[in-house]
């Protein structure tokens, strides 16, 4: 429809009319309003009617049980004036911009009910409703598409104007005249409702581009969150790179103080030895499997001692305490599983055993202890001072350790990464506030300008 508005608003504002119409007049009994769609359909329903009781006292509202223009209306096409049908005083109305009054009824040109039935038709004036088509279609106005008379000829081309309704008035019979002041008073009253259908069409679009904002805010949102969600997945990714690098660290460190001792073998001789128990051990209980492939992998884990414990205890003590609890062990060979267990458990210190450091004297004491400190400290995060700190100690030429400049360079790379990807969350939750509670311009730009898009969007 050309007014799209609240249905319950349109409805009051036509019964606001008609009713004042009708106390304005008092030769007046009934009143209808038409509400006419946009072109080219240009279709007319009846929104309602009122009429007064003989006592002038009430109106009854409501719409007759059987209309042609109850909905869903009649478009331009079925009230048209041409040839092959009865003369509508709708079409003159709507397709001519004008009004008419019938003060004549046995004789009047556009009366369907005499032409049609044979019946006269009441007495009334029928007055459009007029917008100026600039307000009612800012943005479209000079491109609107204009239906055609059955002629040919394009209607309302030259006008200012659309007609968005019709007012329809009933008068007691011979009451009413062309031009009479009943007339001008409707006519004036029109304009009033016109008006009132533009200040709602106009409140509806400002609800519909309040919704629409709050939608676009909506997917704006999702999207950001989207991108939140990629940037703490691969911060995530980031943080496990970097605790691969340092248990990599770990094992080249521990191999070297190892070589030294009288130790080299011993996490390795321990999971052999668990392994060949397990194989002993009757019965064919998929624990056994698993707990075979847990002590494989113990060989190739070099954590700090407090998860390493965690792990041991987790994967491997408590395997065994089920397989031990499900089968006939004797206590023997419990308390030797016992025994390598704690030797699994010692080998998870070696790296920081004083007595096995003192191997170590082509680096100082002070370094060993800086080192052994970072180099064991369990990290829950990406900490930028601890990675800080042991890039710089990596760049120490006192610290003998292989591959130690593969080590420094993967390290670096991985904190300036760890770093972007801080920066982006932060700059997605700044974004995601702003979006949610009105944007600031000047920071909205400062954020587009350091990710390299600002001048082009926000110019």
């Amino acid at each position: 429809m050309t007014i799209q508005i609240d249905g319950q608003l349109l409805e009051r504002a036509c019964k606001d009319i008609i009713e004042t119409i009708l106390f304005c007049l008092p030769n007046a009994f009934k009143g209808t309003v038409y509400l006419v769609g946009r072109p080219p359909e240009l279709r007319v329903q009846r929104i309602t009617s009122g009429i007064f009781d003989p006592g002038r006292t009430a109106i009854s509202w409501g719409l007759p049980e059987r209309s042609e223009y109850n909905p869903p209306g009649r478009t331009w096409l079925e009230y048209r004036d041409q040839p092959d049908r009865p003369l509508e005083a709708m079409g003159w109305c709507v397709g001519f911009q004008r009004n008419w009054t019938v003060e004549d009824a046995a004789h009047d040109v556009r009366s369907v009910r005499l032409q049609v039935e044979g019946f006269e038709d009441q007495f009334h004036h029928m007055e459009p409703v007029f917008i100026r088509k600039a307000d009612l279609y800012p943005e479209e106005s000079d491109h609107l598409e204009y239906p055609r008379t059955y002629e040919g000829s394009l209607i309302w081309q030259d006008s200012p104007y659309v007609v968005v309704a019709v007012i329809k008035i009933h008068f007691l019979s011979y009451t009413i005249r062309i031009d009479g002041p009943e007339c001008r008073v409707i006519q004036r009253l029109s304009r009033a409702l016109g008006t009132e259908l533009l200040s709602y069409q106009l409140r509806q679009h400002s609800i519909d581009a309040m919704r629409q904002l709050a939608l676009d805010k909506v997917r704006s949102c999702n999207i950001l969150s989207d991108s939140l969600r990629n940037a703490i997945t691969k911060f995530g990714l980031v943080f496990s790179l970097i605790k691969l690098e340092l248990e990599s660290l770990r094992q080249r460190w521990e191999g070297i103080l190892l070589e030294r001792s009288n130790q080299t073998g011993l996490r390795r001789e321990a999971v052999e030895a668990l392994n060949a128990i397990v194989a002993c051990l009757d019965g064919a209980s998929p624990l056994k499997g698993d707990l075979i492939n847990a002590q494989n992998r113990f060989l190739d884990l070099f954590l700090p001692p407090e998860n390493g414990e965690q792990w041991l205890r987790m994967q491997i003590e408590e395997r065994w305490a089920r397989l031990i609890a499900g089968g006939d062990v004797d206590v023997e060979t419990v308390r030797r599983v016992q025994d390598l267990i704690d030797i699994l458990r010692r080998c998870l210190y070696l790296g920081r055993d004083p007595r096995i450091l003192a191997n170590c004297d082509a680096m100082s004491e002070t370094l060993k202890g800086e080192w052994t400190e970072l180099l064991y400290t369990n990290l829950s995060q990406v900490d930028f001072n601890f990675l800080e700190r042991l890039i710089g100690m990596l760049r120490n030429p006192g610290l003998m350790l292989p591959l130690k400049n593969k080590s420094l360079q993967s390290l670096v790379r991985l904190k300036a990464l760890a770093e972007v990807m801080r920066q982006l969350e932060s700059d997605t939750n700044v974004v995601l506030k702003k979006v949610l509670n009105g944007n600031d311009h000047a920071l909205m730009k400062d954020l587009l300008n350091r990710t390299g898009g600002g001048s082009s969007l926000m110019d």
